[in-house]
């Protein structure tokens, strides 16, 4: 397989990764190790960025209390192996549909805590509104029901604040490990009655899917949204927070990001019309040497032949002659379309480590589906 036939395959899955986002509303994703300040991190972005600020605040509290015990019961209850093993790098998941939020947590377990840890979450399912308070008390008065792998007050307290029962599966990784998920639902109070039922796992199901190909892919953040201005800004204070990097390096992603993203507000097209901006995904992965932004939008196939040339021909200059023809392209708009490029196409190359990897994926007649890949290598 040739280079360009890989770089194809690799930005294919961009699409791939976006229609399983969109299949069930995804807003955002992280997956890596949890640790007291990433999880600190996620609560911080979940009452500025995440949780809807024109929501009730009642709704916003629940959510947030939902997260608050979610969040611990993966540091508390995840895995004991090194924190920085990929095995062991757990999943987030938000997603706010209609008048409900969703979130779903994925950890590892060793697999001998497994069938107390099924008990304890059957017990929680099994108790009405004031059964759950009972319980609550109970546990309160004597003490936590188990060591690491029960219930304990976490798992009462998210059945209690989201008034829902609570959904779990294992997914075996190895003959000591499973993968532990766990997903409730929190409604606002004119909601319609949540039709989650602990006997059908098939969100959860889907969620070990989507895990398991951000492990293939080691992808560490994504956001599938509605592209607009709005957006962009609290995005871009997701990253700068959720980044453990120098502040050098934090500064071009930042700033690659920026362009990339303003690349599809202003480029991308509507495959399908809405008001609140261009559909599009952007997603953060990495390998033992780089880090690789990638972006995913829709665009109209009449505009694919000159935006593939103004790639082509940015990645085809040496840096000094990028330096010059950015420069250039500062002062004089008057460039030969084959050779025009836009400043943020330019800024993006100039900004990252190797050329742009792009590909267009044809949808139809009308439309493909444009990804377009930065790298920018690790200090």
């Amino acid at each position: 397989m040739n280079d360009q036939s890989q770089s194809k395959e690799k930005l294919g899955f961009v699409y791939k990764l976006f229609k399983a986002m969109q299949k069930n509303n995804l807003n955002y994703i992280y997956r890596g190790s949890f640790t007291e300040n990433i999880t600190d991190n996620i609560l911080s972005l979940a009452e500025t960025n995440l949780v809807k600020k024109d929501d009730p605040r009642i709704l916003r509290r629940k959510v947030y209390n939902v997260m608050v015990e979610g969040l611990q019961n993966i540091t508390k209850h995840q895995a004991d192996i090194k924190v920085d093993d990929e095995k062991n790098y757990g999943v987030f998941v938000l997603k706010k549909e209609n008048d409900k939020y969703y979130i779903t947590t994925g950890n590892l377990i060793e697999n001998e805590h497994i069938e107390n840890l099924s008990a304890q979450i059957d017990q929680v399912n099994s108790l009405d509104k004031a059964g759950l308070s009972a319980y609550h008390k109970e546990v309160l008065l004597h003490g936590k029901i188990s060591e690491k792998g029960g219930a304990g007050l976490g798992l009462i307290d998210m059945a209690r604040k989201s008034g829902n029962k609570l959904l779990y599966a294992f997914e075996k990784l190895d003959e000591k490990y499973s993968y532990f998920y766990l997903h409730t639902e929190i409604p606002s109070k004119n909601a319609p009655k949540s039709s989650l039922n602990t006997k059908n796992s098939g969100i959860l199901h889907y969620i070990s899917a989507l895990h398991k190909m951000l492990n293939d892919e080691n992808v560490l953040i994504i956001f599938n949204s509605y592209f607009n201005q709005d957006s962009l800004m609290n995005l871009l204070s997701i990253i700068e927070k959720q980044m453990m990097e120098s502040l050098q390096q934090k500064k071009r992603i930042y700033h690659t990001m920026v362009e990339m993203f303003q690349n599809i507000i202003q480029h991308g097209d509507d495959y399908q019309k809405t008001e609140e901006g261009k559909a599009g995904l952007f997603f953060i992965s990495e390998t033992e040497k780089e880090y690789l932004l990638n972006t995913g939008n829709y665009i109209l196939n009449e505009k694919i032949p000159i935006l593939s040339k103004k790639i082509d021909y940015v990645n085809n200059l040496s840096e000094e002659e990028l330096e010059e023809f950015y420069n250039h392209r500062l002062l004089d708009f008057d460039i030969d379309t084959n050779k025009e490029a836009g400043l943020g196409i330019i800024d993006i190359r100039m900004k990252t480590d190797d050329n742009l990897e792009y590909y267009f994926l044809n949808i139809d007649d009308k439309y493909s589906f444009y990804s377009l890949r930065a790298k920018i290598k690790k200090n």
